[in-house]
């Protein structure tokens, strides 16, 4: 028995803590009426998002800079592959992030679900704030990375991070510049290992919301939680029809013998959420297909930093939903502004389990958003990483290909 415990995964635990928070949460609220049960667990919803905030401002400096500066000596080797490959993730993901846009305002998934949220005066007093490009562009600038960092303010982080990053591009070779980038490296493989460790409390998390939630809500919140993983799956359809199939006819890549050699990593990455554990056969096969070793060994590595499209247009529906079910109707202005934070720190996330739900954490704080909202959404979260993580695959492999045509060196 215990053997068999031990053999199931995160994703596994997560199903049994949401069906387990469910029963618990329908127990207090529909049959036990006098029960505080739900409300007793609530904290262990707290601990986990409070160590979910612990990580984003390291995590997001060591990746961008070793994003950024890590690549320098590359980028002036491939030269015209650098700037076309950057170009094309921009358009792409920009794209991503507007599908989700739509997508969440038109099905409005976060109606009728209900956030405990004690107060969200800060998210009320943003959403009535007018929106300057004066304001918006003096706030990015941090006067000082300890304070933005102690704050989570995600932009100025980011901000930072971006001029610290060209800085050391520029930095000579030496011990200076590698020791620069060794502790960047360092400190982002020890965070993602530290997400790692977060994530083995989550079961406890996601119970605890779980039963929170249902208890004060009852039952009809998983009909709004379904209705927000089918927006999602509905919405990464509606992607990959308008935007990477008809880059995939315009680069003149062969549809069926692409997908040949695609389905198989495709198929690793949905089952286990993780495109790192799907990277090595993809690349093989993408040499396969007719993408030379050097298109693929740049442009996929990279991709995982700058062209996460499922995770942008996960991350677009995500930000959205938490301020429909907070009541927070949030105008076009608004919407816009936080489309472009996530346009910037959606280069940080990882091509790990559940990276997006940092980043996400990392808006919401910006955005004075209830951070209650990332453990609803933690309920209902694998079903979504499943497939966000393989369009992130998908779209990765379909832009080496596309690079390779580019520079005119594709095989097939």
């Amino acid at each position: 028995m215990l053997g068999a415990l031990k053999k199931l995964s995160l994703t596994h635990w997560i199903i049994i803590a949401t069906i387990a928070g469910v029963v618990v949460g329908y127990l207090d609220h529909d049959v036990w009426l006098d029960s505080s049960i739900g409300a007793s667990v609530k904290p262990l919803s707290n601990i986990f998002i409070r160590m979910i905030k612990s990580i984003v401002v390291p995590l997001i400096f060591g990746s961008l800079v070793i994003g950024i500066a890590g690549h320098g000596d590359d980028l002036k080797r491939v030269g015209r592959l650098a700037f076309r490959s950057i170009v094309y993730f921009e358009i792409v993901t920009t794209v991503a992030l507007f599908v989700g846009l739509a997508a969440v305002n038109l099905a409005r998934p976060g109606d009728g679900v209900s956030l405990a949220v004690q107060s969200t005066a800060d998210a009320q007093a943003f959403a009535g704030t007018p929106i300057t490009l004066s304001g918006v562009l003096e706030h990015t600038v941090p006067a000082s990375f300890f304070d933005a960092a102690s704050k989570n303010e995600v932009l100025q982080v980011v901000f930072f991070s971006i001029l610290f990053a060209a800085a050391l591009t520029q930095v000579p070779s030496g011990r200076g510049k590698d020791a620069m980038l060794g502790f960047s490296e360092g400190l982002s493989e020890v965070m993602f290992k530290f997400t790692n460790i977060v994530m083995k409390f989550a079961p406890f998390g996601i119970f605890g919301a779980v039963a929170a939630t249902i208890g004060q809500n009852g039952l009809g919140v998983i009909a709004a939680l379904g209705k927000l993983v089918l927006t999602l799956y509905v919405a990464l359809v509606v992607f990959v029809v308008i935007a990477l199939v008809p880059v995939a006819l315009i680069a003149r890549i062969p549809i069926k013998k692409f997908w040949q050699w695609v389905k198989e990593p495709w198929l690793i990455a949905f089952t286990t959420a993780s495109s790192e554990a799907a990277l090595p056969l993809a690349m093989e096969n993408m040499e396969k297909f007719g993408v030379p070793r050097r298109i693929v060994s740049f442009v996929m590595p990279t991709g995982y930093s700058f062209n996460l499209d499922g995770s942008t247009l996960y991350l677009a529906i995500a930000s959205i939903f938490v301020a429909q079910a907070a009541g927070i109707e949030l105008g076009l202005g608004q919407q816009l502004i936080m489309m472009l934070t996530l346009m910037l720190t959606s280069k940080g996330v990882a091509a790990v389990p559940r990276a997006s739900l940092v980043i996400l954490s990392g808006t919401l704080v910006t955005f004075g958003l209830p951070l209650e909202g990332i453990a609803v959404i933690l309920a209902v979260d694998a079903f979504m990483d499943m497939a966000r993580t393989s369009v992130n695959l998908l779209g990765n492999c379909l832009a080496s290909a596309v690079m390779a045509r580019w520079e005119g060196e594709l095989a097939a």
